[in-house]
This record gives structure tokens, sequence and C-alpha cells, in this order.
């Protein structure tokens, strides 16, 4: 369940964070109108002063976080959020696309002065989702497909990694999820296969289902290509998204096995509550991880 006494270590730690490194994030967002057109006012000043900040980890985002606004706003939200890197679900570059929509796509995304790195999460259950998959991370220079290649797939998926030289980190569902629950459950099927097919960790599905996500950082290093980084409020199939830091995970216990294993790609939030308004609850997500961040 969650924690609902402040008096207790845990949450008086999250506040602590949060007022420390994490404070101009939240700042950056708050109060944004529907258009989340910049204001002439601290928290503009702050969200500048947010993006040079370094953190020890490259944080992004994963849009379907903001999956009920559009393209323009999704880019104007991860630039206050002092986020730099993008991984794109369909509703903002679908994925049939044409060629020229793509093109104009990626080009917005450079002119804010963010990295499209990844899409997903996109299936792959026949033959064509996967050469289309990877027509599509090809045309707009995305360096990883998160996805969920059907297990007679991957062979295919495993051709056309050698062949595009792009990952594919399969994302766990946890709970309800037959083929992929698990980091292990991914990592039993693709372990022989090429080491660009390997995980996207999403630890609220991981601990949900009763998986140890602290461990299986280390357990699964070699093959961790992606993160999905939330927060639930209980370890069971009951458990619902929460800010990032007011549920049960242990964020500085995980974060510190990344670290542990010189983790250098991306931990990407995808912050699933409050699916018409998700601003105000990302930057809080987000400012809670880098105060930690910064505390460890």
């Amino acid at each position: 369940m969650m924690r609902s006494d402040h008096s207790a270590h845990p949450e008086s730690t999250r506040r602590r964070f949060l007022l420390q490194a994490g404070a101009s994030a939240v700042a950056a967002s708050m109060g944004t109108t529907a258009g989340l057109a910049p204001r002439r006012t601290v928290a503009a000043e702050t969200s500048s002063y947010t993006r040079k900040r370094k953190v020890p980890l490259r944080l992004g985002l994963a849009s379907y976080t903001l999956r009920k606004l559009d393209l323009d706003e999704t880019l104007a939200a991860t630039r206050r959020l002092g986020l730099e890197l993008l991984c794109f679900k369909s509703f903002h570059l679908p994925l049939n696309a044409t060629p020229k929509k793509i093109a104009e796509t990626k080009a917005k995304v450079e002119q804010a002065g963010l990295t499209l790195y990844g899409g997903g999460v996109i299936g792959m259950s026949k033959e064509e989702q996967v050469d289309s998959a990877f027509e599509y991370a090809k045309a707009a220079g995305m360096t990883t497909i998160v996805g969920v290649p059907a297990p007679n797939m991957l062979p295919l998926v495993d051709k056309k990694v050698r062949q595009y030289d792009i990952e594919v980190a399969i994302h766990n569902h946890g709970p309800g999820d037959k083929t992929y629950p698990t980091p292990e459950s991914i990592y039993k099927r693709i372990k022989d296969l090429d080491r660009r097919i390997g995980i996207c960790m999403d630890i609220g599905h991981t601990l949900r289902i009763g998986a140890d996500p602290y461990a299986d950082v280390e357990r699964y290093a070699e093959r961790l290509l992606d993160v999905h980084i939330k927060d639930v409020s209980a370890p069971t199939p009951q458990g619902k998204p929460v800010e990032v830091g007011r549920g049960v995970i242990d964020i500085p216990r995980f974060l510190k096995e990344l670290l542990k294993i010189n983790y250098t790609r991306v931990v990407s939030f995808e912050y699933e509550k409050d699916a018409n308004d998700p601003v105000p609850g990302l930057a809080e997500s987000v400012g809670y991880v880098k105060g930690v961040l910064a505390a460890i």
C-alpha cells in the first residue's frame, strides 16, 4: 500500500530530494497552459537551468506518457522538464507515416534541441510488422526499437538487427502478459541471439508481478538496453501508477543498481497516471529522480 505517514523516513527523504535538485523541474511545468507555451517567469528560467544540469544517468521520456498531447505540446513539455531524449509512441509519429512526414517530425525534434532515440512500444507479430518497424526506425534515425516481437518472429528480428544495426529492447508487461511478463522471461528467449536484442525493463510491471527489479538490473546487465522508470501503489497485480517517489518502489536503490553496473543507456519516464493532465505528476517524478541522483 502507499505510504501515508508523512513523518516516516522514506516520505521525509522524498520531500528533501524534491526540495534539492528536483525543485526546478517541478516549477518548470506546474501551472502550464493547455498549449504549454513558455512563460517569462522563474519557471521558464529554471527550465533552462534544469536542461544544463548534469546527472549521472541519461534521462528521457517515453512519449506514451503524453499520449493526449499533440507533437508540439509533447516537445515543449519535454524541453521544460529538462529531458533531452525521446522514445516516440505512434501517437506522435504514426507507424504508417510517409517518409516526408517522418522527415518533418524528425526535423521538429531536432529544432527543439531533442534527440529521438527510439520508438515504441511496437508490436511485431507478423513478418511485415517486423519489416516496417525497422524501416520506420531507420527513416527516423532511431537507434532503438522498444518492441514486443512474437517468439516465432525472433529469428527474423535477429537477422534485422544485424542488417540495420538497430537495437530491439523487448518490453515486459507484467501480470496479464503471457509472453514477456518479466525481464527473466525475455532473457530466456533471447540469450542466444545477437546482443543487440535485449530488455526494456519496466520496473513497475516487474514489481507488480512479484519479480525483483533491483536484482534483475545486475542479473541481466549485459542485455539491459532500455529502462522505463515509474512507481506503483502496491507490489501486486492490483498496483496502480503513482508519481515516482510516492509508491512502493525503492527508487534510490534502483538507481544505485543502475550506477553500480555502469548503465549508460536511457532511463525513460513512462508516467501512466493522469492521462488527461500528466505534466504536473510527470514533473514531480522527474524532479524526484533528479533529486535522488544529486544526493547519491
